[in-house]
């Protein structure tokens, strides 16, 4: 019997020595690999992440049948982190557009600034060698004229009336010095009435209005090009900044953190379930792709259209050219000028006259404009392009963004265990759903509602940025456009009765018609030069009724109206027989 103890006993200890050998090859599970990544996140005090297992009854999201290393304040910590990640995703993805379009933006204003300086430059330089003389007073006109190009092209006014008013300061100065020149200058009041006057004297011709064309079919789009990229800028940084609904945080909390919590610290989504909850977060962003797309496509072609006669290039770096063409036209048009000033402003009133010399410093700004010369167009055409090729990747980047991320930061590689919300499994199983608001009606992770009103309004902007680029908003300005004259070119008359008071155009029955004649050029382009031209018949019926009409008034007047009346009907009558 004590052998029999004995060996019972033996057998015993050693039961319970393999128990407990059995027990340090598999310790109880810890906390320690989440307690380890809650550190390294630094989303909140170490203390709050407990180090064994528990019961995660309190929990809102990361529910689970087992033991959970999270608490209700560690799941908290978590929702914020889960926003702040998809945030700095799209911030990142973003990154690289967002400066691509900002950093276009600036350049191209920059050489914008520097085309107009050149060209005032130019236009200043011009006056100081052909018309020295009156070089002093045009310059502050000149530099008033570029300060309002500037003020045109970097504003949003749609008014090219700054050509106009160009023109009209610079009357005065060509009538005193080119036209009518004397010992003395003319008054500040006869100067006034010049001013004026100009629009129906006409002095320069057809130049104001070929000038007001030019200057708005290359102003207008550069303008509309750096607020559209202003405006894409606009977009990045919405979107990148745009709240995500409460049902998105739940979703991406699910995604993100609910595995750390089962202790599954390196565990990824399965490629479907990524799909279905970014693809819901993103649907508002969705629904901007196709405008996007638009605008995209609305730059490009604006692009193509900038390049030419009607770039900005060209049309300021030749505005000196323009001036010398108006001044020469107010040299041959001289008397006639003359006559019509005379019955207008009646016969000059002069003072003291001020001879300041050319003041303008021609090599004032030759170190900064060095680079610029007539190259600079073929230099702003090539940004443009270059420009355009980098941006032609992102055409389709809103509607595409939700698949980039799944595939580059948060996706599975096929075949390996992912996450699909619950447990770690070999793939998903669940249907997944497409892009944009309405395919999320069946998506089973994450529901979407209406389109977000921010949304609404970037898409409203983006519609009405592409029919700027488009160029349905712009004013009409080809029927000003009057291009130069090549030599050896063809000549087509066409007649055209759009006519206005602002071309110089009389009213119904005046007696003048528009002709439009089309000229091609050496280089085979079409060009247009709109004259006035009377009509052959209708003068000659005037100039048979008018004395009768004129009688008939003047009896009228005589009979009826009083004696100051019949002065100006007198008066009236002499100028329309003379």
């Amino acid at each position: 019997m004590g052998a029999n103890s004995l060996c019972l006993g033996v057998l015993t200890v050693a039961v319970l020595l393999l128990a407990a050998a059995s027990q340090g090859a598999e310790p109880p599970p810890s906390c320690e690999a989440v307690r380890k990544v809650f550190q390294l996140r630094r989303l909140g005090p170490l203390g709050g992440v407990p180090e064994f297992p528990r019961a995660g009854v309190d929990l809102q999201v990361c529910t689970s049948k087992n033991s959970t290393c999270c608490t209700k304040k560690m799941e908290e910590r978590y929702q914020i982190a889960a926003q702040q990640d998809i945030q700095q995703v799209l911030q990142t993805s973003s990154a690289t557009l967002k400066f691509l379009i900002s950093h276009n933006a600036a350049a191209f204003q920059e050489t914008f600034e520097m085309l107009i300086r050149l060209a005032e430059n130019y236009t200043s330089t011009l006056f100081c060698n052909a018309y020295r003389n009156m070089a002093a007073e045009a310059a502050v006109h000149v530099q008033e004229f570029f300060t309002d190009v500037g003020l045109f092209l970097f504003g949003t006014d749609a008014s090219t009336e700054f050509v106009n008013r160009f023109f009209d300061t610079l009357f005065p100065v060509v009538y005193n010095h080119v036209i009518n020149p004397g010992p003395t200058d003319i008054s500040l009041e006869y100067a006034e009435c010049l001013r004026v006057a100009r629009r129906d004297i006409r002095p320069f011709g057809s130049i104001p209005r070929k000038a007001i064309g030019q200057m708005g079919r290359s102003l207008l789009p550069s303008q509309t090009l750096l607020q559209a990229l202003n405006l894409g800028v606009e977009v990045i940084n919405t979107t990148d900044h745009l709240p995500f609904s409460r049902e998105c945080s739940r979703a991406l909390l699910r995604m993100q953190y609910c595995p750390q919590c089962q202790g599954l610290t390196l565990s990824k989504p399965c490629l479907g379930y990524c799909l279905n909850i970014l693809r819901g977060c993103l649907a508002h962003l969705a629904e901007v792709d196709l405008h996007w797309q638009g605008y995209i496509q609305a730059l490009e072609e604006l692009s193509g259209a900038l390049s030419g006669a009607h770039s900005i290039e060209h049309v300021l770096l030749n505005f000196h050219s323009l001036v010398h063409n108006a001044l020469v036209q107010a040299r041959i048009n001289g008397p006639e000028v003359s006559e019509q000033v005379n019955k207008i402003c009646g016969p000059p009133v002069r003072k003291p006259k001020q001879s300041p010399g050319c003041s303008f410093d021609q090599n004032k700004d030759n170190q900064v404009l060095k680079m610029f010369s007539r190259d600079s167009e073929q230099t702003l055409t090539n940004r443009r392009k270059e420009f355009i090729r980098h941006l032609r990747p992102y055409r389709a980047f809103y509607g595409s963004l939700a698949d980039q991320l799944c595939a580059n930061e948060l996706a599975a590689a096929d075949g390996l265990p992912c996450w699909n919300g619950e447990d770690l499994v070999g793939s998903y199983t669940r249907r997944v759903v497409g892009s944009g608001i309405k395919a999320q009606s069946a998506n089973p992770e994450v529901k979407v509602k209406g389109t977000d009103p921010v949304i609404r309004q970037i898409i409203d902007k983006l519609k009405h940025v592409v029919q700027l680029l488009q160029g349905k908003s712009f004013p009409k300005y080809d029927k000003w456009d009057l291009q130069q004259t090549g030599s050896g070119g063809g000549v087509d008359e066409q007649i055209s009765g759009d006519c206005d008071d602002e071309d110089g155009c009389g009213g119904s029955g005046s007696g003048e018609f528009k002709r439009v004649l089309k000229i091609t050029d050496q280089g085979g382009e079409e060009q247009h030069l709109t004259l006035d031209v009377p009509f052959p018949i209708l003068p000659v019926i005037a100039f048979i009724i008018q004395p009768w009409m004129n009688l008939l008034l003047c009896w009228f007047a005589s009979t009826l109206l009083t004696k100051s009346l019949k002065m100006s009907c007198s008066l009236f009558f002499s100028f329309c027989r003379n």
